[in-house]
């Protein structure tokens, strides 16, 4: 399976623009949300023993490892930077850990990685490096989804393919999203998936490998 090589002034613009609107709005919503980031992380603090957040190597653009930001879910200690599934329930989790994996808040720092340029603001989700490396060995082309910025949201998410994959073929579909969203990206793609994001920010889009 392969892509075209996107070298027209077309796409060349588009691109630009799509990080131009990544930049804008990262900032603007670090801004307008740093009351809310000040409370999580005061909540995460004093509840919880550790840091507010904590940082993970990720895969990113051309699969070259970045270190990427959220807010601590796991009780200290567990959270070390290696990859682990972390399941619904898992009483690992903390007691804001839980609030801030179903509402997906977790993942606000991520816009500091939009704007240092690590990521985007749609695109595959950065995976893992030890994942990664899990899923190369199980799925053929699964190289290509690292020929776009990684994404705080994406195509897979809002097609329902959120959190752990059980199986194999669930790896498969949420890839397979991930290369169709590539394949067929534009701004109006990245609008639709934006416009789509709230609905499974507050829970209106459940889990569902089938999809």
């Amino acid at each position: 399976m392969t892509f075209p090589v996107f070298e027209t002034q077309t796409f060349v613009g588009s691109a630009r623009a799509k990080r131009t609107i990544d930049v804008a709005l990262s900032a603007s919503m670090l801004v307008a949300l740093l009351p809310l980031l000040c409370l999580i992380a005061a909540a995460i603090r004093s509840t919880s023993q550790g840091p507010a957040l904590y940082r993970q190597w990720r895969e990113g653009l051309d699969g070259l490892p970045f270190e990427m930001l959220k807010f601590r879910t796991l009780h200290q200690g567990l959270e070390t930077g290696d990859f682990r599934q972390v399941w619904p329930g898992d009483p690992q989790i903390t007691a804001v850990g839980h609030v801030l994996r179903r509402s997906r808040l977790d993942e606000l720092p991520q816009l500091w990685n939009v704007l240092r340029g690590e990521m985007s603001l749609v695109g595959p989700r950065p995976h893992a490096m030890q994942h990664g490396a899990h899923c190369a060995a199980l799925l053929p082309g699964y190289g290509l989804r690292h020929g776009a910025k990684p994404g705080i949201t994406g195509l897979a998410q809002v097609s329902g393919l959120i959190g752990p994959m059980a199986t194999r073929d669930d790896l498969q579909r949420r890839l397979d999203k991930d290369l169709a969203y590539i394949r067929d990206w534009s701004l109006r793609l990245d609008l639709s998936i934006l416009l789509r994001t709230p609905a499974l920010w507050f829970g209106r889009i459940h889990r569902n490998p089938g999809a």
